[in-house]
């Protein structure tokens, strides 16, 4: 991580490489404060009635959509994305937001009957379960912060966030949006600087009694045996490999159509991205030119320009890991059949790719690029098409197009993954819970999943005196 002489780090446009601000890096003793006033406010913030808590976030979800124009501006400048991407991000987040305060309202007790003459009730409620750390990345930074933010403070937590040091100041805007709205002080607080520090610090802080994190695999490991060794609850969001198999009944290039979307929006910067396109052989070649076709018309450029589709990546690493997996499959045998190289021009921009017939054991089969890459496969019998898409560690979304009821059941019940999608891509809304299966994570977010995990269970029996 680059830092400059005075304990800063350097905040670039990506579209342009060129420095936007400056952020500061806290140490051990901003830290500390931040997670001693989430200590301090939470028996005031978890004490208030639901109601009251809804209202106060109500008014910082309208104060985010109020200025919502401008919030997606900056977050097109510092993370790249169209700005007419940006924007529904940001209005999304506040949908995000007001629906896990809403369900916050009526959490659910359980009346649990007693086998004990003397005892006159049981109950399950739920309670909040303390200070919050989270750690979001920088692929979505308003609605990353916005499902931890929201549930955590729905639930009665206090939270202390870190926002990716790429993409600050969008997590920035949307706490000033609670702290206008009048939010207690110390219910919400923000560091920023060296995310190993930020995050083992945290951690290991007694008054902290969740860790809430969405990043690579790797990093969640790490975290997760850190809050592990301190018996602290722990949600994670980790990546995936997504998986999307087209039928033989199912159109090809409408199924393309459907695709080239999903797959680039946000360059491909999207854990639930799909990337591994499995079709069948009576469909495949007109998938594949109409997939192509689509990729390769998509209009480049920075995010702030008229009529973008497609902007830049994060930083000039993620260029050089493009690069690494394409290099890697074509050196196995595999097609470029467009994109594959870095465009010329300023910022960090590298062409929407397709690659096709990539060997299984080349790193793009195995690795999630997390970027503008698809990979393009044939298969001719089904049972062989879901066994290549559960073949991965990972299982956080999958997707299939048919329109034969009793496969569209049966790939349903097949795909190992936490979140499937037929004939269409949307499987991440507001009321619905995110999160995957095997090592793609632990636990959910957004939906009534997502406030739950903020939440322990408490039983209280009470009998008579």
């Amino acid at each position: 991580m680059d830092r400059t002489e005075e304990g800063f780090i350097p905040v670039l446009n990506p579209a342009d490489g060129e420095v936007l601000g400056q952020l500061p890096i806290a140490g051990e003793r901003e830290i500390a404060r931040a997670a001693d006033a989430a200590h301090s406010a939470f028996k005031r913030w978890s004490g208030m009635l639901p109601l009251d808590r809804f209202r106060i976030i109500a008014a910082a979800t309208a104060l985010l959509r109020q200025r919502a124009k401008e919030i997606a501006q900056v977050l097109t400048l510092e993370q790249g994305k169209p700005l007419a991407e940006a924007h529904r991000e940001v209005t999304l987040s506040a949908d995000i937001i007001d629906f896990l305060a809403e369900e916050a309202k009526r959490l659910p007790v359980r009346g649990v009957p007693p086998r004990l003459a003397n005892v006159l009730s049981q109950t399950v409620t739920r309670v909040p379960v303390g200070p919050v750390a989270a750690f979001t990345p920088w692929n979505f930074p308003a609605n990353l912060p916005s499902r931890k933010l929201g549930g955590a403070l729905a639930a009665g937590c206090s939270v202390v966030i870190k926002p990716a040091e790429e993409t600050p100041a969008t997590c920035m805007a949307i706490v000033q949006c609670f702290v206008d709205a009048g939010i207690p002080p110390g219910v919400v607080n923000l560091v920023t600087g060296d995310p190993a520090f930020i995050s083992s610090t945290l951690i290991a802080n007694p008054h902290i009694a969740k860790i809430s994190f969405t990043g690579s695999v790797r990093v969640g490991k790490l975290l997760g045996e850190q809050a592990a060794s301190h018996v602290k609850r722990y949600t994670a969001e980790l990546g995936g490999h997504a998986p999307v198999i087209v039928c033989q009944d199912y159109d090809g290039e409408k199924a393309a159509k459907l695709a080239v979307p999903a797959k680039f929006r946000n360059a491909g910067q999207v854990c639930a991205s799909p990337i591994r396109f499995i079709v069948h052989r009576s469909q495949y070649e007109s998938f594949r030119d109409a997939f192509v076709k689509g990729a390769a018309s998509l209009k480049i450029g920075a995010g702030l320009e008229e009529g973008v589709q497609f902007g830049p990546l994060i930083d000039n690493r993620r260029v050089l890991e493009m690069q690494a997996f394409v290099e890697d499959a074509a050196a196995r045998g595999a097609t470029i059949a467009c994109g594959g190289k870095r465009v010329a021009r300023a910022g960090f921009f590298f062409e929407p790719t397709v690659i096709e017939h990539a060997s299984l054991d080349s790193r793009v089969q195995n690795e999630e690029p997390f970027g503008p890459i698809a990979v393009l496969d044939v298969f001719d019998d089904l049972d062989d098409a879901i066994a290549r898409a559960n073949r991965l560690p990972v299982g956080l979304a999958a997707y299939a197009f048919t329109n034969l009821l009793d496969d569209a059941h049966r790939l349903s019940a097949a795909f190992d993954a936490g979140m499937v999608g037929i004939n269409h891509f949307g499987v991440s809304q507001p009321e619905t819970p995110f999160g995957g299966v095997k090592e793609s994570g632990l636990g959910h977010e957004s939906g009534l999943e997502g406030l739950l995990g903020y939440t322990d269970l408490k039983l209280i029996s009470v009998a008579q005196s």
